[in-house]
């Protein structure tokens, strides 16, 4: 049984989070070399509060802002992009369990330590009982599913007009099976392994039509006036991944230019890199690549939070902007990150360089399929030429 955690208040969670840099930085090796999160990392996030930014204030959360949200997994992926991501997908995880009934929250919540992993893709099938559904399937890149004890499920199920319609369910994972399958070249550290239900039931209070989350349609009564649960889901998930993906952008600078002031340009006359001119050029655009990038996710952020305050509903503009800003963000610091990794040389490619890991991570990240940039900007165009979205995430 773990032991009683104290969450400290909101107040100094940005500084708590950059005391544990040094720490998560020491054991992101470890993370790589076991691909997984260090149990050590895990509950380091835990007790600084990190996994409480999403969870309902009447519960002990903080119902924390979008920016406070993004600059809290900045910091954590300046010392392990992989333990960011993973600390994204628990918020993502605790902001859903409050759309379901507030008795299924207390249940969930109930133990400080508790954690959900999420997964949005309907790879299981559902078949309907008197009480609820009996759920079939797989689903893989689940992020967090190592150290979680409830997992958000989605599944194909039988809908009111006799067709199939995705619902989401909430499942303890011990009724679920593990499969270690991650084997991969980015977020090695972060153990998103597969999880497997056999005849797995889940009682209709734990079932949220997809349709319903879509709809901002939640079945919480304690959540119903709080801005923070009357967001639109993808784009307060997204506000997870903004963070992660800014955070390694970052931190590639802070190894770029720590390295600096000891590399020269090898086959070359240049004694010292920075003295090269070609250098100037990567500086620069490699920041402004940046600049741009935090542009995107902070219009992103203050589109959420305006909304939000005032009550206002989303269009379906907003919805398809707010995708295009992702997948250009995404994009930019992916190719902020390209050109100091190219400007690194030969010696970053070595494991104990942070750069190789930060590449490999930030390349990851713009292939996920809420994130890719090509993906959304089609859904962007299309929208804007007069098309109906080809998707329900929205």
């Amino acid at each position: 049984m773990d032991s009683v955690i104290t969450v400290p208040p909101e107040e100094g969670l940005l500084e708590r989070t950059a005391a544990l840099g040094e720490q998560l930085a020491a054991l992101s090796a470890w993370n790589e070399q076991n691909r997984r999160p260090h149990d050590e990392a895990v509950e380091a996030l835990t007790g600084a509060g990190i996994l409480h930014m999403r969870r309902p204030a009447r519960l002990g959360g903080y119902e924390s802002s979008t920016r406070t949200m993004i600059e809290v997994l900045s910091t954590l992926a300046g010392a392990d992009g992989a333990i960011a991501w993973n600390a994204s997908a628990w918020t993502i995880g605790a902001w859903m369990v409050g759309m379901f009934p507030d008795h299924v929250q207390d249940e969930v919540f109930a133990d400080d330590h508790a954690r959900v992993c999420v997964v949005l893709s309907p790879t299981a099938t559902a078949t309907e009982t008197d009480d609820g559904l009996v759920v079939d399937g797989r689903w893989e890149f689940l992020s967090g599913a190592l150290h979680s004890s409830w997992q958000v499920v989605l599944t194909m199920a039988p809908a009111p007009d006799g067709t199939q319609w995705p619902v989401a369910g909430l499942v303890p994972m011990s009724d679920l099976e593990i499969v270690d399958d991650w084997h991969t070249s980015g977020l090695v550290g972060t153990g998103s392994v597969a999880s497997v239900a056999h005849g797995v039931h889940v009682p209709w209070e734990r079932t949220l039509p997809m349709a319903a989350i879509m709809g901002n349609q939640y079945r919480s009564d304690a959540n119903r006036d709080s801005p923070l649960f009357n967001q639109p889901m993808l784009p307060t998930g997204a506000s997870g991944f903004i963070g992660v993906v800014l955070g390694l952008a970052r931190a590639a600078q802070v190894d770029f230019f720590a390295r600096l002031p000891h590399r020269k340009i090898t086959f070359t006359d240049y004694a010292a890199q920075a003295e090269a001119p070609i250098t100037h050029f990567q500086v620069a655009e490699a920041m402004l690549k940046l600049d741009e990038a935090e542009y995107h996710a902070y219009k992103m952020a203050d589109m959420l939070e305006s909304k939000g305050a005032a009550g206002e509903p989303w269009k379906l503009e907003d919805r398809v902007r707010y995708r295009g800003s992702f997948g250009r963000m995404a994009q930019l610091a992916k190719e902020s990150v390209d050109v100091l990794a190219s400007a690194s040389g030969g010696s970053s490619i070595y494991s104990n360089v942070a750069m190789q890991r930060i590449q490999r991570d930030v390349n990851a990240l713009n292939k996920h399929a809420l994130m890719h940039p090509n993906t959304n900007y089609e859904l962007f165009g299309r929208v804007m030429c007069g098309l109906e979205p080809n998707t329900m995430y929205l």
